[in-house]
């Protein structure tokens, strides 16, 4: 979808009454959906999934482009505390059963706020992984709401070229080799030999945290 079609989308949707929120994880490429938003409607709310274990450089850089872009802020945390995410053998989740530490770190927070709204605009695209691949530009999730996907026919190449058209910023891990950044416990710098995601949860065969699995309907 072209920039005048999701602004039309999303006007149709506020004129329906509909409640729109989106979620970001501050990434460079995350940046072209924020700025598109910041341009429609800048009061529309920006989650944060604060899983309490980003690298302080994605921190900064969110609190630098919600104020860059003037953007409604909601920094959402795990309601599990830290010291009881542990196994039998005191090892954290992360380390132990990195599913469940995404289910209770990202999934099961973000399921806690779905109830306040209509409408999910999230940034997944198609050419990021065959999970995605399978979306559609419209899609139910649960507690009714829907989950719209103006990104997902867009390409890395035209990711980079609106980056590079409207000089935004990168994610200071991005020179440094990091591609695709997530949880600083099992984010590695970008090897050629993975696909995109494949470096967010390294040695592992996972490439989804649950927020596109679980939280959407077929």
């Amino acid at each position: 979808m072209e920039f005048e079609q999701i602004k039309a989308k999303i006007r149709s949707y506020q004129e329906q009454g509909k409640s729109l929120f989106t979620t970001s994880s501050f990434q460079s490429h995350s940046l072209v959906l924020l700025h598109i938003l910041s341009r429609v409607d800048n009061s529309i709310p920006v989650v944060f999934i604060n899983t309490g274990y980003h690298f302080p450089e994605t921190i900064a850089f969110r609190d630098k482009i919600a104020d860059q872009f003037g953007l409604l802020l909601i920094d959402l945390k795990s309601q599990t505390p830290k010291n009881v995410q542990v196994n039998s053998d005191g090892k954290l989740m992360f380390a132990s059963d990195p599913d469940y530490c995404c289910y209770l770190n990202k999934t099961q927070p973000l399921q806690s706020i779905m109830p306040e709204y209509d409408v999910w605009v999230n940034g997944v695209r198609a050419d990021q992984s065959k999970t995605r691949e399978a979306m559609n530009v419209e899609q139910p999730a649960p507690h009714d709401v829907l989950r719209f996907h103006p990104m997902l026919d867009w390409t890395s190449k035209m990711i980079y070229n609106y980056r590079l058209e409207h000089q935004l910023p990168e994610h200071p891990l991005e020179s440094k080799g990091y591609l695709s950044v997530g949880c600083e416990p099992c984010t590695r710098k970008f090897d050629p030999e993975m696909i995109e995601r494949e470096s967010r949860w390294y040695g592992l065969n996972k490439t989804e945290c649950g927020l596109h699995t679980d939280l959407i309907q077929k």
